[in-house]
Formats: structure tokens, sequence, C-alpha cells
């Protein structure tokens, strides 16, 4: 009897060791995808300078067999077999007092790598686009160049993956020559984009009724519109043959639609 209750004891003690060791513990969480890269860890010492700060790291729940118990150490994800784009989460379990810091977390994000093989629209007015060499999933922008500017009309979510993959969207074209092109924009903040891609529409341009409006704008055919107010700050935007204007304060404003803009005064 006193024997099993030594080995009670025992066992509680230790189950009390291990619950006081995890509170002593907290947890940093690092997310992205497979980059083909190496993750560098600042490791510093614990607050009583005994030891360093990271006790265990997992890498999508499995422990990790690199060396941590260093000022600095590397997370080699090479080890797991992941293709480029795969989901990774790594956890780094740490004492309290102290942090340890991921030294190039741009390993883990997404970089704008496709390539466009085919860019094309269709007479049903698709935009179709091949891309290749696509490594993390990143949406694709849809532009369409009017009104003196690029605007964007659409967005569609990549891939992600570096094999041939294919996308398509419904663009909504203006009377004559249109201009669409896609873009990535990836964590260093710069556009990677396709060539431009034509279309001439024979569609008639559009009109709209009336110049002075108390409630609807009504448009020849479906459009992109804009309204602008007179100290040129965007108030309204939208696609479709009606534009509500019952909302809007009296007095001047630009109208932006089709391949070209107008004024008009709410009354």
């Amino acid at each position: 009897m006193k024997k099993a209750l030594s080995y009670i004891i025992l066992n509680l003690c230790l189950i009390l060791s291990g619950l006081v060791t995890f509170s002593q513990q907290t947890l940093l969480v690092v997310e992205g995808t497979y980059q083909g890269k190496e993750v560098y860890v600042n490791n510093p010492q614990r607050s009583e300078k005994v030891g360093y700060c990271v006790s265990k790291v997992t890498v999508n729940g499995e422990v990790t067999t690199d060396e941590i118990n260093s000022a600095s150490f590397i997370i080699d994800l090479n080890n797991y077999q992941f293709l480029i784009g795969d989901k990774v989460e790594i956890k780094i379990y740490h004492a309290k007092g102290c942090k340890p810091k991921v030294m190039n977390p741009e390993a883990l994000l997404p970089k704008s790598t496709f390539l466009i093989e085919e860019i094309d629209i269709d007479d049903e007015k698709v935009l179709n686009w091949k891309t290749t060499g696509e490594t993390g999933k990143l949406s694709f922008i849809i532009e369409q160049y009017k009104w003196g500017e690029w605007v964007k009309v659409g967005e569609v979510k990549g891939n992600g993956t570096p094999s041939i993959q294919s996308y398509k969207f419904k663009v909504t074209t203006h009377s004559g020559e249109n201009k669409f092109r896609v873009y990535q924009k990836d964590y260093t903040g710069k556009k990677k984009t396709s060539k431009v891609v034509t279309y001439n529409s024979q569609d008639p341009a559009v009109t709209f009724y009336p110049k002075k409006v108390r409630k609807d704008i009504v448009f020849s055919r479906t459009t992109f519109y804009e309204v602008l107010d007179k100290y040129g700050n965007l108030v309204k935007k939208g696609v479709g043959t009606n534009l509500d204007c019952s909302s809007l304060k009296k007095g001047f404003y630009y109208l932006k639609y089709d391949n070209t803009s107008q004024t008009f005064n709410k009354k």
C-alpha cells in the first residue's frame, strides 16, 4: 500500500512539474508557404542567463531535428519534402521573459513569379490567361485602361503552383478599343504585370440622361461608371444601366462612363 501511494505521489509530482514547466513556456507561431528557403531564428538567453530561450520547435506538428541550443539557429524546411506553395506552420516554444525572433519572415511569404504563357479575350468577352511558375497564392488583379488611366475591374485568386494554371474573367467592354492586363503584387510592394491585350468592340457609344437629375441617371446599355464631386473626390462607382443619385447632395458632378466623361447637376 505504501509503495502504491509512493508511486502515485511520484507521478503526481512529475505531472505537476510538467505543468509548472509548461506554464513557464509561451509560444511564437509563424505561418506562410514554402518558398524553398530556410528560416533563421535569433535565440537570446533566458532572463536568468541560464540556457537559451527556445526549448522546442515544430514544423507542421513535427518536432524539428535542427540544433536549437545556440544564440541563433536555422530551421531547414528542405528536410520536410515540401513542394513550393505548400502551407507551413512553425511553432517556436520558448521561456517567458525572453523572446526569439524570426530574422527572415519573408522566407515564408509568396513572391510574384508567374510567367504568362497565353492571354487573350474571346468572342464572349472573357479574358483568358495561362501561367507557369507561380510559387504562392496571390491574387491576380484585372485592370482596364479607360478615362486616361488603368482602373481595377476585377480580381481572381491565384492557385500558387508552378505547373500550367488557367484563369478566366468576364469583362465589360466599352465602345471602341479596349485594353486589359493582369498583375500581382507581393510583399515587396512591386507589381508584376502581364502584357496588354486589346479588344475592339463594335458596341455603340453609351449615352445617358438626364443631365439635370433628381433621382436616377439611365445609361443606354450596361457600363462601368464613377461619380466624382467638384473637388475630384470619388463618391459613387458601379456597373449597370441605372445610377441612383438620390443620396447625392445638390450640385455639380463629374461622371465617368463607357470610355468618356461628362458632367451633370444634381437638383
